[in-house]
Order: structure tokens, then sequence, then C-alpha cells
């Protein structure tokens, strides 16, 4: 069977809370400070953080989750990712710069970058970017390339298959919600790997199996994707 993207509803965004962390616990602890020093304007620091690793390592989802985090303290944040077509002008009321996905940047993508980070810098702003490589191996112009490498650095790493499996066997033990391996293993298999998605799965699951009164069983996982 072809493997399905999920793509329904989701019921949460990402948080620094929901990120499961595994290997990558440094990276979180220092997103945890990076957000609560922004909430005191003297504590705010101009040095870039740059996160790089594999697709699924959860780097989109650190970088959402610190962008709402800002919002939630009423900060306004300059974002920038590849499906920009068009990046807005740098702005002094940005409490910080963010950029997703560096490696895949365009010509007129990274100029935009580099003209925000150069602003950044200029009105003690800090930035936050995430690229899949290390920042010595990014095919970017020199002057943006050596910008992202020259602050906090982290590598990510995607969980293995052993964490994944036991990240959420702990997430359906703590719903009450029994899964199977043959349901664990149709999950793994069947859908996104990525396991901020995974996690979104179970809680459709979860909701799906309250709605109908069934367990969750592949029958019910098929009976969901049939009706949404």
């Amino acid at each position: 069977m072809k493997q399905l993207a999920l793509d329904i509803g989701l019921s949460t965004g990402p948080t620094l809370t929901n990120f499961c962390a595994g290997p990558n616990l440094a990276a979180l602890r220092h997103l945890e400070l990076w957000v609560g020093a922004k909430a005191n304007a003297g504590n705010r620091s101009p040095v870039p953080t740059y996160l790089w690793g594999p697709a699924g390592s959860g780097k989109s989802h650190l970088l959402k989750a610190a962008r709402e985090a800002l919002r939630e303290q009423g900060a306004r944040v300059g974002w920038l990712d590849t499906s920009a077509l068009e990046a807005p002008e740098f702005s002094e009321s940005w409490a910080a710069v963010v950029l997703d996905d560096v490696h895949l940047y365009t010509a007129a993508q990274q100029h935009a970058a580099f003209n925000w980070f150069v602003n950044a810098q200029t009105h003690q702003r800090p930035v936050l970017a995430a690229g899949e490589f290390a920042p010595v191996e990014l095919k970017l112009r020199d002057d943006l390339r050596t910008r992202l490498g020259w602050g906090h650095v982290f590598s990510l790493q995607a969980l293995s298959e052993p964490e994944r499996r036991a990240v959420l066997r702990q997430a359906a033990d703590a719903r009450g919600v029994f899964l199977s391996d043959e349901v664990m293993d149709y999950m793994l298999t069947r859908f996104s790997r990525d396991l901020g998605s995974l996690m979104e799965l179970l809680i459709l699951l979860d909701g799906y199996a309250l709605q109908t009164q069934r367990a969750i069983t592949i029958p019910l996982i098929k009976s969901m994707m049939d009706n949404n």
C-alpha cells in the first residue's frame, strides 16, 4: 500500500511542550530558555541559533513552536520559508527572525534572508534558523552561510523506530488507549513516520474511537480514513 501522509485536520499545532526530544534534549532546553528570554527585553541576545538535521528530526516543529510561543507573549515574528515567493521587508516591530528550510532557499530567498539577518543584528533581534545540513555544508551565498554558523548550532537526530514506538506507547497509555503491536506496525508503515504526525494521528484515533465506541484496530483506522 502506498504510504499515506497525515493530511487530516490536526487538533493542535507544534509546541515546545509536545515536542518529543529524545536525543535532541539540548536543543529543546536551549529554545525553552530562548523563548523565555524574549519575555524580558533586557535578556534578549542577538546571537543566532541554527538547528540542522535530517527530515523528521523536528526542526520545523521547534521553529513553529518557538514562533507561537513568542506570539502568545504578544510579539511579532518575521518568518521565512520556501513557500514565500516574495519576502516582506524587515520590520523593526519584529521581536525575532525565523528562517526555515534554509538549504532549499532560492537566490531571491537567500537575498531576503541575508537582508533580514543584517537588520536583525543592527536592531539587536535574535535569529532562529533551520536547515538539513551543517552550516559549512550549506550551498548558500557565503555571507548568509557564515552568519548561520557563528552562533549556537545544534545537530538534531530523528528518533529511532524503537524510540518512536516507546513514545507512542507512553502517549497512548497516558490517554488510556491500548495500541496492539499490529496497530502500531500499521501506523508506522502506512502513515508519515514523523513523530509529530504520528502523535496527531493517535489523538485523532482516540477521538474517533470514543465517537464510534470502538477499540482502536486496523479496521477502525481504515474507517476513519474513509470518512475524512
